[in-house]
C-alpha cells in the first residue's frame, strides 16, 4: 500500500507535467536541495516552440514589481500543514455545510486546491487597503534574509515572520502586490468554470490591482467595475473631492454570456386592473389567488373598491379553494388569463381592496442588469446600503465599534444575488473574511430565497490591539468576534424567518496547524536506525482520529462539510465519510474481522495507519482482502 504524502499539492510540478504534456521536448532534469533529479522546464526551448522569434531585450509591455518572481514560487511551494477540526467552537457540527477557517489564508489556499479546485461558484474578498497603517502578514517573499528579520524585530513571540507596511517603506506598493498576487493565483484555480470573483478596492492600490487580475485571470475575462457608494456623509477634510465611493473589481474564470441579475422588471410583479381599460369579467381558478391578508376564511360577494366579486371565496391557507369570478377594468381578457395561468403565472390580493396582482415564476428575463453603479438610487427594490448602514448592523448584533468601515449585508447580497440568483447550492469563498459580513450575507439571502448556498470563510486569527473595544469585550483576536458574528446573526435571521425550517446558520471551525506527521514520515534519508527505534510513531501524539480525518480529506482531496459517522466494530473505532467516499480507522492492531467488513461497505477510499497492523505481513494481507472484496477500493496508509 502507498502512503497519503500528508502536504498541500506542489502547483510547480503540476504546471510543469502540464507543460510537458503539450511540449515534451521542453523538460529537463535538474538536481533539488538534496542532490536528487527531478522535471525542470527548459525556458530557452520552450520561448523558442511558442514564437518564430524569441523576443529578446528589456522592452517588453508588462506589469512588474519587486518581490513578483518570488511571490509566485511562494504561491507555488507546497506546505506541510493541515487543518484541525474545533468542534467545540462550531454551530451545528454534525449537520451544516458551511466552513470557517482560522490561519494564514496563503497557506489556506494552497490546503483547499485539491478538495476545492474548480468547486467555488463566488468568492468575494474586501483585502486590507494600502493605506499606509499598519499591515501585518507572515509571507516569505517579503524579507532577504533571516537576518534582516532579526535585526529589525520583524518575529513575533512565537519566531513568524511578520511585517508592517507603512507608507514610509520604500517597497510600500510593491508588497502590497506581492500579498495580493500570490493569493489571487492560488484563488483562481478554485472558481468553476463559471466562476466570478469581487474584489472591493479603493484608490491606493486599484489601478495596480486591476493590471495584477488582468494577468492572473486574463484581460478578456474582465467583467466590469462597481463604483459602490460606501458613505452619505463623505467627510470634509479634502481640499480636492470629497470621496464617496470605491471599487469592486469582477472577474470571471472564463467570460461569457452568463447574465448577472439586479432588481425584478415590473413585469413580474404588476397589478392586474387598468384604469384605462373597459370592465370585464374573469373567472379565476381555483388555487391561483394567494390572500395576504387572511390566512383562513370566506370572503362574500359585493363591492370592494375598484372589483365586484361575483362568488364567495373559501380560503384555506391563505390561497382560493374555489373558482370565482371579479368584475373590473383588467388589462387581460380571459383567454390571455388562462394562458398565463397555464404557464405557471399566480395571483395575489394584498389588502381588503381585493386589488388582484400578478406574479410569475423566476425567469431570467424578469430581471434588470445590474447597474454597475451601487447606491440605493440606481438599485430600487435591491436596496444597497453603506458603511453607517453596516455599523448598524453591528449594532443590532450588539457588535458595534469592532471593525472600522465594515462593508454591508446589502452589499454582499446583491452580489451574491448577481451570480447565484439560479444558482442556490453554490459554495462561496471569502479568504479575507473579518467581520464575516459574507457569511451573514449567505445566510441571510437563503432565508429569503429558500437556497442552499455554502459558505467558506478564511481569516488570519490577528490579536485585537489590548486597547480596542474588541479586546476589553474579551474577544482577543478577529476570529473571535467572527464566529460569534456569524452565530448572533444566524440566530437572528431564524428568528425572523420562523417559516425556513432548513436553514443552515451553522459552520465548522477549523484551525491551520502543523502537519499530524512526525519529522520521520517526510525525512526517511535522513533517519537512522536508532532513530527509528525512538520514534516507531509517525503520527503526533496529540492529535485525534477526527485530526488524521480530516488531514486525510485534504490529502485525498474530499470537500470538508460533508458528513460522517463514526461506530464501534468489534470494539475498533470506524468512521465513514459521506456514506462510503471514504472509511478509516486509526486504531492500533485492527482485527481481521474489521477489516473485511470495511472491505465490505465498497468504499472510494480506505485509509489505516501504519501502527494499525502488527507487521509487514499484517499490511500485506489487507492490500489481498481488498483486492478479493473491493477491488475498486483505493487503500492507503499514513
Amino acid at each position: 500500500m502507498d502512503k497519503l504524502k500528508m502536504e498541500s499539492v506542489d502547483l510547480t510540478a503540476q504546471n510543469i507535467d502540464k507543460i510537458g504534456a503539450l511540449f515534451p521536448n521542453c523538460i529537463t532534469e535538474t538536481a533539488d536541495e538534496n542532490g536528487k533529479l527531478k522535471k525542470a522546464i527548459n525556458f530557452e526551448m520552450l520561448k523558442q516552440m511558442l514564437s518564430d522569434e524569441v523576443a529578446e531585450g528589456d522592452e517588453a509591455y508588462e506589469f512588474t514589481w519587486v518581490g513578483k518572481k518570488a511571490s509566485i514560487v511562494e504561491a507555488n511551494k507546497p506546505i506541510r500543514k493541515t487543518l484541525r477540526p474545533c468542534k467545540e467552537e462550531s454551530v451545528d457540527w454534525d449537520s451544516t455545510e458551511n466552513l470557517y477557517i482560522e490561519g494564514d489564508n496563503l497557506e489556506v489556499l494552497k490546503l483547499l486546491q485539491e478538495s476545492y479546485l474548480g468547486k467555488v461558484k463566488m468568492i468575494y474578498i474586501d483585502p486590507p487597503y494600502n493605506t499606509g497603517n499598519d499591515f501585518i502578514y507572515n509571507d516569505d517573499f517579503k524579507m532577504t534574509s533571516e537576518a534582516y528579520a532579526d535585526e529589525t524585530g520583524e518575529l513575533d513571540e512565537d519566531g513568524n515572520r511578520m511585517f508592517k507596511n507603512t507608507d514610509s517603506n520604500g517597497r510600500f506598493h510593491s508588497d502590497w502586490c506581492s500579498m495580493i498576487y500570490s493569493r489571487l493565483m492560488l484563488a483562481r484555480n478554485l472558481l468553476s468554470e463559471d466562476g466570478v470573483i469581487f474584489i472591493s478596492i479603493d484608490d491606493n492600490e486599484q489601478d495596480n490591482l486591476k493590471k495584477i487580475c488582468d494577468e492572473v485571470f486574463g484581460e478578456s475575462n474582465f467583467a466590469t467595475q462597481f463604483i459602490w457608494t460606501k458613505t452619505s456623509t463623505p467627510p470634509s477634510l479634502s481640499h480636492k473631492s470629497r470621496k464617496t465611493v470605491e471599487y469592486v473589481l469582477c472577474y470571471e474564470k472564463n467570460l461569457n454570456n452568463i447574465r448577472y441579475f439586479g432588481s425584478m422588471l415590473s413585469g413580474g410583479d404588476a397589478p392586474l386592473l387598468n384604469t384605462g381599460n373597459p370592465v370585464k369579467e374573469l373567472n379565476f381558478p381555483t388555487k391561483s389567488v394567494r390572500f395576504n391578508f387572511v390566512d383562513d376564511g370566506t370572503i362574500v360577494t359585493g363591492i370592494y373598491d375598484k372589483v365586484e366579486l361575483l362568488d364567495d371565496i373559501a380560503i384555506v391557507d391563505g390561497v382560493n379553494q374555489n373558482k370565482f369570478r371579479m368584475k373590473g377594468k383588467f388589462k387581460w381578457s380571459q383567454q390571455t388569463l388562462d394562458t398565463e395561468v397555464n404557464s405557471g403565472t399566480y395571483f395575489l390580493c394584498k389588502t381588503k381592496k381585493l386589488s388582484v396582482r400578478f406574479q410569475r415564476p423566476y425567469d431570467e428575463n424578469d430581471f434588470k442588469t445590474p447597474n454597475n453603479f451601487l447606491n440605493i438610487e440606481l438599485n430600487k427594490g435591491m436596496e444597497i446600503g453603506t458603511n453607517e448602514s453596516a455599523v448598524k448592523e453591528l449594532v443590532s448584533l450588539e457588535l458595534s465599534n469592532f471593525f472600522d468601515f465594515p462593508k454591508p449585508v446589502s452589499l454582499i447580497k446583491y452580489l451574491i444575488n448577481a451570480i447565484t440568483k439560479f444558482d442556490k447550492d453554490a459554495i462561496i469563498l471569502d479568504f479575507f473574511s473579518g467581520s464575516a459580513t459574507t457569511a451573514h450575507a449567505v445566510m441571510q439571502l437563503n432565508a429569503e430565497d429558500g437556497g442552499n448556498r455554502k459558505f467558506i470563510m478564511v481569516q488570519l486569527p490577528e490579536k485585537t490591539d489590548e486597547k480596542s473595544e474588541a479586546f476589553k469585550a474579551g474577544y482577543k483576536n478577529i476570529c473571535e468576534i467572527g464566529k460569534e458574528r456569524i452565530r448572533r446573526a444566524g440566530k437572528k435571521i431564524k428568528e425572523e424567518n420562523p417559516n425556513v425550517t432548513d436553514l443552515d446558520t451553522g459552520f465548522r471551525v477549523l484551525k491551520l496547524a502543523e502537519t499530524n506527521m512526525t519529522d520521520v514520515y517526510y525525512s526517511p534519508l535522513e533517519i537512522n536506525q536508532q532513530m527509528l527505534l525512538e520514534q516507531e510513531e509517525n503520527i503526533k501524539p496529540d492529535r485525534t482520529d477526527l485530526d488524521l480525518l480530516f488531514g486525510c480529506l485534504l490529502d485525498w482531496g474530499i470537500p470538508l462539510n460533508l458528513p460522517y459517522v463514526s461506530e464501534q466494530i468489534d470494539g475498533f473505532t470506524v468512521h465513514t465519510y459521506n456514506d462510503g467516499d471514504l472509511i478509516a480507522c486509526f486504531d492500533k492492531n485492527i482485527s481481521e474481522s474489521v477489516i473485511k467488513e470495511i472491505a465490505k461497505r465498497q468504499p472510494l477510499r480506505a485509509v489505516f495507519r501504519d501502527s494499525s497492523f502488527v507487521d509487514s505481513p499484517s499490511k500485506i494481507n489487507v492490500g489481498e482482502i481488498f483486492k478479493m472484496i473491493a477491488p475498486d477500493t483505493r487503500v492507503r496508509v499514513i
